[in-house]
């Protein structure tokens, strides 16, 4: 099921560095800010709770976001940035980004791997699968936009691997790092031998030597 996510926010005209230290330490409010497409920037406060409890579910972050403005009126946006305190629980800013329908938004997006535990160089060599990267950044029209790109390592066998280019988009994404040349198609993921496996095989090649 399709998640859809709504925030209430609003407008914020007391600016300044000074006036986000004020509204941090009441400790209900967040200061954020909505930039992007032909509009000029607008400066926001949005709950805590709200935008807290939004962050729990990973989709929240490559996802089309409502902005509903108390004044009235609707921002759809994606987001940007998330400045998190460094010791507390405790979301400090946010930036959002306002999106056209009609215009292409580039986004990062949660990588999920399937069948780690039947892949052949798992269950046949006992390796291990190693997650190189966790997301990719995409390119798409915001319709296109998925939650998350599945990746099925079943099939590889110890010490293969995954590169971006074979990754399988949905239709109408697109990945623009690889449009920079073949160096940039970097390894998604692989399935490595363990110190195990590999201490069992050089016990094993010592035991044919002897023999």
């Amino acid at each position: 099921m399709t998640v859809e996510f709504e925030l209430n926010v609003e407008p914020r005209t007391d600016l300044g560095k000074g006036a986000s230290r004020r509204l941090r330490r009441l400790g209900n409010m967040v200061p954020a800010v909505i930039y992007g497409g032909e509009q000029e920037p607008i400066a926001i406060t949005i709950s805590h709770k709200d935008i807290h409890h939004a962050c729990q579910n990973e989709a929240f972050f490559a996802h089309i976001i409502k902005l509903n403005m108390s004044g009235g009126g609707v921002e759809n946006a994606i987001i940007k940035a998330l400045q998190r305190h460094p010791a507390k629980d405790r979301i400090m800013h946010a930036d959002f980004q306002r999106v056209r329908m009609d215009h292409e938004i580039t986004v990062e997006v949660p990588l999920h791997f399937i069948n780690e535990d039947i892949a052949i160089g798992v269950k046949q060599d006992g390796g291990m699968v190693s997650h190189v990267m966790s997301s990719v950044e995409i390119t798409c029209l915001p319709a296109d936009l998925p939650e998350y790109i599945e990746i099925d390592v079943q099939h590889l066998a110890l010490g293969d691997s995954i590169h971006m280019s074979e990754i399988k988009l949905p239709a109408g994404v697109v990945i623009p790092e690889l449009a920079l040349g073949d160096d940039h198609n970097q390894v998604v993921v692989s399935v490595n031998a363990t110190r195990a496996t590999t201490e069992a095989a050089g016990g094993a090649s010592e035991g044919a030597d002897k023999a």
